[in-house]
């Protein structure tokens, strides 16, 4: 214990140390001040000299706006940076849409799918000037809802799943006839009955042309071809036709040293199969007349071949290669493997033909012996156009093959057999690739596509690829585009000039 006289030494000591402190924490808030007041300074400077931070990040060559996660919605950012670079499919939203800017209540715009949709591909592509370099595409499921889609944006989905609803939607929204009036839409009701007179003046001239919005198909729209033959009397079965937006194929079992390539899957897709006990009409007709007496005859159960094909190739073409598989215990598991695909898709093989009549077959076939060299025509040697080429050397592949020679084993087709390969019709080029990273159960989607045309040429096609995870974006090389495990693949039509001509002066189908 201290005493009297150090103790109140202390206490003095102690006041002046508080008295320091008081005046330190003064001077040290008087330079904060200071330090602030530059610190603010400086910073209205670079904006006024450089502008915004994200307005600069946005503004990078090449790059185009990300997308804002909302939670688990990975696979719709991806599917619409997907979307976002098929020309073609834009085009056709915005001649879809322009029958919207005529109506007079304007308005209602936000409850279409087709302007909604075209807002945030026109800006993934950088067509819409935009302030952010990251926007926010909680609009879609906005709109999605008052289609009856419940579409949560903290649950994973699919992204192919989306896409059916996407071009499932549209298709509703096109069809969609002009509404029967409600009994208690009292508006509509009070409105004055149109006279008999006035119905027959309106008819006398001719009638208004219908709008082609409600006609036409979107881009993605194609047709598959059913094909049945009797292997007994190889009578065949009238061709039966169904739509498609997309082709789901199925990736084969993978053969010990042999690289799986997307033609494997597309052959896999198409190749025939036997389907036992069809009647078969033309059997049975054949029975008949080999019996008297006008005997009834049973029906003729034969065995058919059935195989199906491409009625109708569509001018933006989406694949989608499925990766679930079951084990043996019921579970779902992902594969992993790799296809191989290429730049540009040759689909003229996949292509259904009309067959030709017995008595013309001998001309076919000569005419078929002539043409089988490829690059040439009528036993001429010719040079494929180059606009149905790429450019640079001519690749020694097929759409993902490296080379076409161990297609030629039994059990697959030969693709020597076939010229117009050479210089195919039904040429695509890749626009954009979406990749599942993960399991069945839980996972992330990216997406790599092609950077838009520049303004100055905008029916060119860029070179440049990106690769895309929400609001992340950066530059990427084809190689490593090429080298993804690829879920969706986005090919776009490639029509050469003469194709161009042809389709003004008759319809392709």
């Amino acid at each position: 214990m201290l005493p009297g006289g150090g103790a109140a030494e202390a206490d003095g000591v102690v006041r002046r140390l508080l008295r320091a402190g008081t005046v330190a924490r003064y001077k040290v808030m008087k330079n904060w001040g200071v330090i602030g007041g530059l610190a603010a300074a400086v910073a209205a400077g670079m904006y006024v000299l450089w502008g915004p931070i994200t307005e600069r990040k946005r503004r990078r060559k090449g790059l185009v706006p990300g997308l804002l996660n909302l939670g688990n919605t990975c696979f719709m950012n991806s599917l619409l940076q997907g979307l976002s670079s098929c020309p073609s499919f834009i085009k056709w939203l915005e001649e879809f849409t322009a029958q919207y800017k005529t109506e007079q209540n304007q308005s209602t715009e936000h409850q279409y799918l087709s302007v909604t949709l075209l807002h945030l591909l026109r800006a993934l592509s950088c067509q819409e000037v935009t302030e952010d370099d990251v926007l926010d595409a909680s609009c879609l499921l906005e709109v999605l809802r008052l289609y009856r889609w419940q579409i949560s944006s903290f649950e994973e989905q699919d992204a192919h799943e989306l896409f059916h609803v996407l071009t499932s939607s549209l298709e509703d929204e096109r069809d969609r006839q002009p509404r029967v009036t409600h009994l208690f839409d009292v508006h509509s009701l009070e409105q004055p009955e149109i006279t008999q007179k006035q119905i027959s003046c309106r008819t006398r001239g001719s009638l208004p042309p219908v709008s082609n919005h409600w006609k036409f198909q979107h881009p993605f729209h194609g047709r598959l071809t059913s094909n049945m033959v009797c292997k007994h009397c190889e009578h065949q079965s009238p061709v039966r036709y169904d739509t498609f937006d997309s082709l789901s194929l199925s990736i084969p079992a993978a053969v010990w040293g042999r690289p799986m390539t997307l033609d494997h899957c597309l052959h896999h897709f198409i190749s025939s199969e036997s389907v036992k006990d069809v009647v078969c009409d033309n059997c049975t007709k054949i029975q008949a007349k080999g019996i008297l007496n006008g005997q009834s005859v049973e029906n003729q159960k034969t065995t058919f071949v059935k195989q199906l094909k491409l009625g109708k190739l569509p001018q933006c073409l989406c694949i989608h290669l499925q990766r679930l598989s079951w084990s043996n215990q019921g579970t779902p598991l992902k594969r992993h493997e790799h296809v191989q695909f290429n730049e540009f898709l040759i689909m003229d093989i996949y292509k259904y033909r009309i067959p030709v009549h017995k008595s013309s077959q001998n001309e076919l076939n000569q005419k078929n012996t002539e043409e089988t060299t490829p690059g040439t025509k009528d036993g001429i040697a010719v040079k494929p156009s180059d606009a149905e080429q790429p450019s640079g050397p001519k690749p020694l592949f097929m759409n993902g093959a490296c080379s076409s020679s161990f297609l030629m084993s039994s059990g697959t087709f030969p693709l020597a057999a076939f010229p117009e390969c050479s210089s195919p019709v039904y040429l695509y080029r890749l626009m954009a690739v979406v990749v599942h990273h993960g399991d069945m159960h839980s996972g992330h989607f990216v997406t790599y596509r092609r950077s838009p045309p520049s303004p100055k040429n905008p029916l060119s096609v860029s070179s440049q690829w990106l690769w895309i995870s929400d609001d992340t974006v950066r530059k990427a090389s084809l190689q490593e585009v090429l080298s993804s495990s690829a879920y969706l693949l986005f090919y776009e039509r490639v029509h050469s000039r003469v194709q161009h001509q042809s389709l003004e002066l008759r319809a392709e189908e």
